[in-house]
C-alpha cells in the first residue's frame, strides 16, 4: 500500500472513532441530566410506617437496558483503546515503506544463501521488526506489520523461485541431450524422443528448437529404411524453421536449419534441390556472421564450395533456367573455407583433412595433398561421418 493511501485510511478510521465517541459522550451526558432533574417516585412496597413513597436517585432501569448501558461502556472503553492504536499506527506509517525495503533487501541477500538460511534470517528480521515497532504501538500492531512484511517477501521468493525454475530445467534438459549425443545410436534416438516429449514446455525456445532440428538430423543419419529417413529430414527442417522464426538471431538455428536443407536435397526434386542449395548458402552465410569462429560453418560452406565447383555445364543451366543465376563458387573458395577450419580447430575431422586433399588434388598441389591424407590416416574412425572418410581416403591416398 502507498503512503498517501494509507494515510487516507488512518484518517477515515479516526474520523468513524470520533464520530463514536461523540455520540457516546452525547449519550452519557443525556443519561446524568436525566438523573439529576427527573427524581423517580416510587410505591413503598415495605411494611414500614410512613409514606407510601419511596423518592429515589433515579429511574430504575429494567435489567434489559442495564445490559444495553454495560455493553456500551464497554465499548467505548474498545473506542478509547482503538484510538490510542490508531494513533500509534499513524507514528509508524511514516518509516514503514523504509522498513518494508529493508525486509525486502535482506530477504533477497538470504535467498540466495539458501532455503533453510533464508528461513532462519525471515525469522530474525520479523524479530526486529516487532522490537523497532515505535513507542505506543501494541504487539498486536508489531505482529500484524512483522506478518505483512514475511508474507510479502514470501510471495515474492515464490515469483522468484518460479522465474529460475523454468531457466535451471532447461539447461539441465540440454545438458543431457548434449551428453546422449556423444553416444551412439540408441543415446541418439533417445535424445530425440526426450526432446519431443518436453516440446510443449520449451518449444519457443530457440536453444530447445535447435537442438530438437539437430536430433532429427542425427536420427535420419542412424536410421536405415529411405522412409524413416525421409520423414525424419521433413520433420528437421520444419522445426529448423520454426526455430529461425523464434530467434533470428541465434547462429546455431541458421546453421541447423541449412544442414537439413542439404539433406533435404537428397529427396526433392532437382528443381527443389538447387533451391535447397540457394537456402543452404544463405543461412551459412549468417550463421557465420552470427558466430564467426564456429569451425563447423567453415566446414559446411567448404562442402557447398566444392559441390558447386564440381557442377557439369547441363546442371548450371537447369539452375540458370530456373533462377536466372546458377549458384556460383571455385575450388578455391572450397579450399580457403577448409584451411580456415583448421585455423579455427586443428584437426577437426577426418573428413575436413580429406577435402583438403581433394581440394589441393584438383589444384595440382600433390605434396599437400599427400600431407592431408596422411594426417587423415591418424586420425581414429568413430562415427558414420568418419567411416565415410576413411572410404574416400582408400580412393584418394593411392592417387596423390
Amino acid at each position: 500500500m502507498a503512503q498517501t493511501d494509507s494515510k487516507v485510511l488512518v484518517l477515515g478510521a479516526l474520523a468513524g472513532v470520533a464520530g463514536i465517541s461523540l455520540a457516546v459522550v452525547f449519550y452519557r451526558g443525556l443519561r446524568s441530566k436525566r438523573r439529576v432533574s427527573w427524581p423517580g417516585f416510587y410505591q413503598n412496597r415495605t411494611n414500614d410506617p410512613g409514606s407510601g413513597l419511596l423518592l429515589v436517585d433515579g429511574p430504575v432501569l429494567p435489567r434489559g437496558q442495564t445490559e444495553v448501558l454495560e455493553r456500551l461502556e464497554a465499548l467505548i472503553q474498545c473506542v478509547s483503546d482503538l484510538k490510542e492504536e490508531m494513533k500509534a499506527l499513524k507514528t509508524a506509517l511514516p518509516a514503514l515503506p523504509d522498513q518494508v525495503r529493508e525486509e525486502l533487501k535482506g530477504h533477497s541477500e538470504a535467498r540466495r544463501v539458501g532455503a533453510q538460511h533464508r528461513t532462519a534470517a525471515t525469522r530474525r528480521k520479523r524479530a526486529a521488526g516487532a522490537a523497532s515497532s515505535p513507542e505506543g504501538q501494541s504487539s498486536e500492531d508489531a505482529e500484524s506489520e512483522g506478518g505483512y512484511m514475511t508474507a510479502l517477501t514470501d510471495s515474492e521468493d515464490e515469483e522468484q523461485s518460479d522465474e529460475e525454475q523454468t531457466p535451471d530445467k532447461l539447461s539441465i534438459l540440454l545438458d543431457r541431450i548434449d551428453r546422449l549425443r556423444q553416444g551412439g545410436e540408441s543415446d541418439k534416438r533417445e535424445s530425440l524422443s526426450v526432446l519431443l516429449e518436453q516440446r510443449d514446455e520449451f518449444g519457443q525456445n530457440s536453444e530447445f528448437l535447435w537442438r530438437l532440428t539437430r536430433a532429427y538430423c542425427d536420427v535420419h543419419d542412424v536410421s536405415a529404411t529411405l522412409e524413416e529417413k525421409k520423414t525424419h529430414a521433413e520433420n528437421g527442417k520444419a522445426v529448423g524453421e520454426e526455430a529461425i522464426t523464434v530467434n533470428p538471431k541465434c547462429a546455431e538455428s541458421h546453421q541447423w536449419y541449412a544442414i537439413m536443407c542439404g539433406i533435404m536435397a537428397e529427396y526433392d526434386s532437382i528443381q527443389n534441390k538447387i533451391k535447397n542449395g540457394y537456402i543452404f548458402k544463405d543461412h551459412l552465410d549468417k550463421a557465420i556472421e552470427l558466430k564467426p569462429q564456429d569451425p563447423l560453418s567453415y566446414y559446411l560452406l567448404g562442402r557447398w564450395c566444392y559441390a558447386v565447383a564440381q557442377l557439369s555445364w547441363i546442371e548450371r543451366k537447369v539452375a540458370a533456367t530456373l533462377f536466372g543465376e546458377p549458384p556460383s563458387a571455385t575450388v578455391e573458395d572450397a579450399l580457403k573455407n577448409f584451411l580456415k577450419v583448421e585455423e579455427i580447430h586443428p584437426a577437426y575431422s577426418k573428413l575436413n583433412y580429406v577435402f583438403l586433399a581433394k581440394c589441393y588434388k584438383a589444384l595440382g598441389q600433390s605434396e599437400k595433398a599427400r600431407k592431408m591424407c596422411e594426417a587423415a590416416s591418424t586420425m581414429n574412425t568413430v562415427s558414420k561421418e568418419d567411416e565415410e572418410a576413411q572410404k574416400e581416403l582408400d580412393l584418394l591416398f593411392p592417387s596423390v
